[in-house]
Order: structure tokens, then C-alpha cells, then sequence
């Protein structure tokens, strides 16, 4: 189910206004094919804004600039948002004809396989978000967008999903476009980390290009304006 994209994902001079607000102003970002990119930024930053003029999700709100995504996007929020009156199965392949077989392939990729009966109430919360990754996945994305989806995990099942995503990442292989506010889970996960400051990108860097963990780590905190860390 790998996939190449073929070409970059462009985002030309994008500007997002709510009200007398601008989050974004005049941001420009390519994702490459196959790569893993975090986005990093303080609460308000843009980061969401962005991630959802990406998924073409934002048609209401004002502002301008070019967008250029592939036509196979999926998105995996911070909750499952799974339908509670429907099985696992039938989630994981809302919206798709005749593709019970893809779903359960992809429900065991994530680790669920017997579970396709189950209802989400069913499930732990780290469960569901195997799910909610099924789901996105099932539908052989070229670009996969994930906004904060580990963040209500407890930090035990946040390390094993941070293990299965990049599992699945590299199985796979679409532009991922990571939004977290966890500096260590960037670090962990991603081949290039992007820091959101004042409606562009202010910092970019790849982890272990030229520095190891702990440098990048505190590259990434004095962007993010974390300073004075014993």
C-alpha cells in the first residue's frame, strides 16, 4: 500500500484571519514525498489553522494564498471521533464501497485484528486511536495529517503509539504533517521538525543532521521560547 507522491506539497504565501487576527501571515511550506514533519508552536501559534487549511477544512475563514495538496489526504485528530452507534469495522471504512477486506488488513496493521466487531465504548482510549489510524490509512493516503493525536494518552500507551506510527509511516510512506506541542515526541518521531512563530515558520531543523537529542532539544525549547531548563 506504499505510495509515492510525486510531487511536493506547497503551501504559497497563506495568510488565515479571524476577526482582527491574523494566525497566519504569508506562510510558505513544501512537505517532500515521504517525509515525516512535525510542527511545533505554542498554543494560538497556527498550527491547527494550518493543518486544517491542508485538509481543506477551512473554506469558511478569511485570508489567501495557494494551497497544493494530493487528492488522497486523511486526518487523525487528538480524539477518535469514532461513531459510537457503529462497530469497529464499519468505522474504519466509513464512507468506502466494498473495502471490508482493506480495513481489516489495516486493522491488523494497527494491531486490532479480531476486534472488528467491537464497539468503541469497547475500547481503551489507546485503542480508538488505533482505530482512528486504521481509518486513515485504509484509505492509502499520500498525505496523512495528524493534529496533536496522542495528547489525552497516558504516557506509557503514548510511547507505543509513537513505535506504531512510525511503523506504520515507514510501511507506507506518505508526508505526514505531525502538529504536537511535545518537543521529545518531535524529536522521536519526525525526520524534519518545523517551529510555527507569529504566522510562519521560524525555525526548521532534522533531528541528528548535526546535533545530537539533547542539542536539538534545546534549539527546539529556546525557539519555542523556553529558556533557564535545569
Amino acid at each position: 500500500m506504499a505510495t509515492d507522491v510525486g510531487e511536493l506539497i506547497r503551501v504559497e504565501r497563506l495568510t488565515r484571519v479571524y476577526g482582527a487576527r491574523k494566525v497566519l501571515d504569508g506562510l510558505d511550506l513544501e512537505l517532500a514525498p515521504g517525509e515525516f514533519t512535525a510542527l511545533l508552536g505554542h498554543s494560538g501559534s497556527g498550527k491547527s489553522t494550518l493543518l486544517r487549511a491542508l485538509a481543506g477544512l477551512d473554506g469558511d475563514v478569511a485570508g489567501g494564498g495557494a494551497v497544493r495538496v494530493p487528492g488522497e489526504v486523511s486526518v487523525v485528530f487528538q480524539d477518535a471521533r469514532l461513531l459510537p452507534w457503529q462497530r469497529v469495522l464499519p468505522n474504519v471504512v466509513l464512507g468506502l464501497t466494498g473495502a471490508e477486506e482493506r480495513g481489516r488488513r489495516s486493522l491488523a496493521e494497527v494491531g486490532l485484528a479480531g476486534r472488528e466487531r467491537a464497539w468503541p465504548n469497547e475500547l481503551s482510549g489507546g485503542e480508538q486511536q488505533r482505530v482512528a489510524l486504521a481509518r486513515s490509512l485504509v484509505r492509502e493516503p499520500r498525505l496523512l495529517l495528524a493534529d496533536e493525536p496522542f495528547g489525552a494518552l497516558d504516557a506509557l500507551t503514548r510511547l507505543k503509539m509513537h513505535r506504531l506510527l512510525r511503523r506504520l509511516f515507514e510501511q507506507h510512506r506518505p508526508a505526514v504533517l505531525l502538529v504536537t506541542h511535545d518537543v521529545d515526541e518531535a524529536i522521536a518521531l519526525a525526520d524534519r521538525i518545523l517551529v510555527l512563530d507569529s504566522g510562519r515558520i521560524a525555525t526548521e531543523l532534522r533531528p541528528g543532521a548535526a546535533a545530537g537529542p539533547a542539542e536539538t532539544r534545546g534549539v527546539l525549547l529556546r525557539a519555542l521560547g523556553v529558556t533557564g531548563e535545569e
